[in-house]
């Protein structure tokens, strides 16, 4: 998967922006999650949250679910436009993810300030399964305009790292769940934009 393709689905399928929250959904190349896009309308200063998302070190105590979340120097991701990064997400009851990741601020598109994040692939197979169930796959995008935040996300851990039924969950049940989550995520990057 490739932040850049995947960018290209979310603009196919992207909600308009509306009174209230709008999500929509859709299946892509058989993988057992749904990809996903949330918007949230509502006066945004977009340069201020661009900010807090590219700033991956001060992630914690400000987005839900988080036990880890820190940057990586790496000279192929140089910052201020890319950063590579280490989370780790607690899911209630189900246990911790974790895997790297590379940020990358792309500009503008069809009206929107677009910051992506993809996989890093070799690097997350590196990670202790111990700590937590490593992610098969994880990419997303913060979507910005002065009116409205988007979220998007498409995301499932390695079957071999969890059980049966806990793999169940961890992808019908992040379905489920996935419009709650993503609208919970952008009401806590506008929170902490606004502090």
């Amino acid at each position: 998967m490739s932040a850049a393709s995947f960018l290209d689905r979310v603009f196919r399928n992207l909600p308009r922006v509306g009174g209230g929250f709008e999500y929509k959904h859709w299946r892509h190349a058989g993988h057992p999650t749904s990809e996903g896009v949330g918007i949230l309308p509502g006066a945004v200063n977009v340069d201020a949250i661009a900010r807090c998302i590219m700033d991956i070190d001060h992630y914690m105590g400000n987005i839900d679910h988080l036990v880890e979340s820190r940057s990586i120097e790496d000279p192929r991701f140089e910052p201020p436009g890319m950063v590579r990064f280490y989370q780790r997400v607690k899911i209630p009851v189900l246990g911790s993810i974790h895997h790297e990741l590379v940020l990358k601020d792309f500009g503008e598109r069809e009206g929107w300030r677009v910051l992506a994040w993809d996989l890093l692939e070799a690097e997350t197979n590196a990670l202790n399964p111990k700590q937590g169930a490593r992610a098969d796959y994880n990419v997303g995008a913060w979507l910005l305009r002065p009116d409205a935040v988007g979220y998007a996300l498409s995301s499932a851990p390695k079957k071999a790292d969890v059980g049966r039924l806990k793999y169940a969950a961890l992808t019908k049940g992040a379905d489920a769940g996935a419009a709650k989550v993503l609208q919970g995520n952008i009401e806590g990057m506008k929170r902490w934009s606004n502090k």
